[in-house]
């Protein structure tokens, strides 16, 4: 029996299983492709669960310092161990209401996008008497790289724009409660190779020396963003970059040549390359039909389980591995909601399945329940299973109300949360 079969069998399904041995694997790999000078963020939007967070702390190596964009995310890094102090919080429509209770709690060093989300943070930090850290994240204007995810050279709600960022710089030094201490890019999302890799951090590494000498503007920390590669659910390995360690020593060297001993410290973040391969998504076939033609094999994990953005028409389709058996049919993977979008892959090759065969989809580690339609139509969400070879570490599943409850004054009480 295999341990997917086995794991099924003990916790019903649809159920994700997270190897740790594979997170641990994935963050050697990813730090031996840096500079051992590096700072690395893990970005919990990837998969905020605790037990994966936890792993980024621990462990042989660096830990990952946590990257966040919502109080929920604050919360997850808390639980695996981390202070307050450890986190950067992103995002560019972060809310009165959450700038208090991540300052509250710790966080002081935030990634801000405009020069009223610098003052939010600033009258949150006044509030509580302290002084918080600003990045000032830079939308540049041009770009080096392609990508399927281009974050950079468009107009955005992400970052500054470049080239109007010596018109509001006066205003932002005048900002009580904050300081600049540096800046912060993001401009592409999983690379197609290690030139665009390359290509990008070149660029950014350069218009950052570019724009600190001739605004004089504060640099203590430089995160130079990801977009480190990882397949989605389909088979395939993470990828290989090795080359980057010293393209990025070299770059550092001719733009800040005392980065080393004198900073300013350089930062990297990644959520699906450290966490992507780690997961496993196990469904039960429930039915197959045919119609018109067509064969549709129907399972208990659809987008809700498994939307991982799908509904934006890019991360389709996925393809599955059976427990037994070749794939020697095409089918449509769909899912047990009753909407014709539930689809997980459209006419791919699957194995000759039947009501009760399991599925396996491969490389789900990131972007999996939480960035799903967990709660359409009140089903279940799935089990999540934490291993490290064997070993069943944590067992747990995210409960949402199935009815509503009132909340509390002034601010509104959640009704959904995680158990581990």
């Amino acid at each position: 029996m295999s341990r997917y079969k086995a794991l099924a069998e003990r916790f019903g399904t649809p159920l994700y299983v997270y190897d740790l041995d594979e997170i641990d694997a994935a963050r050697r790999q990813l730090l031996d492709a840096l500079p051992e000078e590096f700072t690395l963020f893990y970005a919990l939007k990837a998969n905020p669960h605790p037990g994966l967070v936890r792993a980024l702390r621990e462990g042989e190596g660096r830990p990952c310092r946590p990257e966040i964009s919502s109080t929920g995310e604050l919360e997850s890094a808390l639980a695996a161990g981390f202070d307050g102090a450890d986190c950067l919080y992103t995002g560019p429509g972060k809310t009165a209401g959450e700038l208090d209770e991540a300052i509250r709690r710790g966080v002081r060093l935030f990634s801000t996008d405009s020069v009223s989300d610098v003052r939010h943070v600033a009258a949150a930090a006044l509030a509580h008497g302290v002084s918080a850290d600003c990045l000032l994240r830079v939308n540049s204007a041009t770009a080096s790289a392609t990508s399927s995810i281009r974050m950079t050279g468009t107009p955005s709600q992400f970052g500054f724009d470049s080239e109007t960022l010596a018109d509001v710089l006066p205003e932002l030094r005048t900002v009580d409660g904050v300081r600049v201490a540096g800046m912060h890019f993001f401009p592409l999302s999983n690379a197609k190779d290690e030139d665009s890799l390359v290509g990008e951090f070149r660029h950014t590494i350069e218009l950052a020396a570019r724009l600190q000498r001739e605004l004089d503007l504060p640099l203590r920390l430089l995160d130079i963003g990801g977009g480190f590669a990882v397949p989605y659910a389909v088979p395939g390995s993470r990828g290989s970059y090795p080359g980057l360690r010293g393209e990025l020593a070299d770059a550092l060297d001719t733009h800040f040549p005392r980065w080393r001993t004198d900073g300013p410290e350089v930062a990297c973040e990644s959520g699906r390359y450290l966490v992507g391969a780690s997961g496993t998504l196990v469904a039960s076939v429930s039915n197959v039909k045919v119609s018109r033609g067509r064969r549709f094999v129907i399972l208990d994990a659809g987008i809700n389980t498994f939307g991982g953005m799908s509904g934006l028409g890019r991360l389709l389709p996925v393809a599955v591995g059976p427990e037994t058996g070749e794939c020697v049919e095409s089918a449509t993977l769909v899912g047990p909601l009753c909407t014709p979008g539930d689809i997980l892959g459209r006419e791919i090759d699957v194995p000759a399945l039947a009501p009760g065969d399991l599925v396996t989809i491969p490389n789900a580690g990131a972007y999996g329940p939480t960035a799903s339609l967990l709660m359409f139509l009140g089903r279940p969400a799935p089990v999540e299973v934490v291993v490290r070879g064997d070993t069943v570490l944590s067992v747990s599943r995210i409960e949402h109300g199935r009815s509503y409850a009132p909340v509390d004054e002034p601010s509104a009480r959640t009704v959904t949360g995680a158990a581990e």
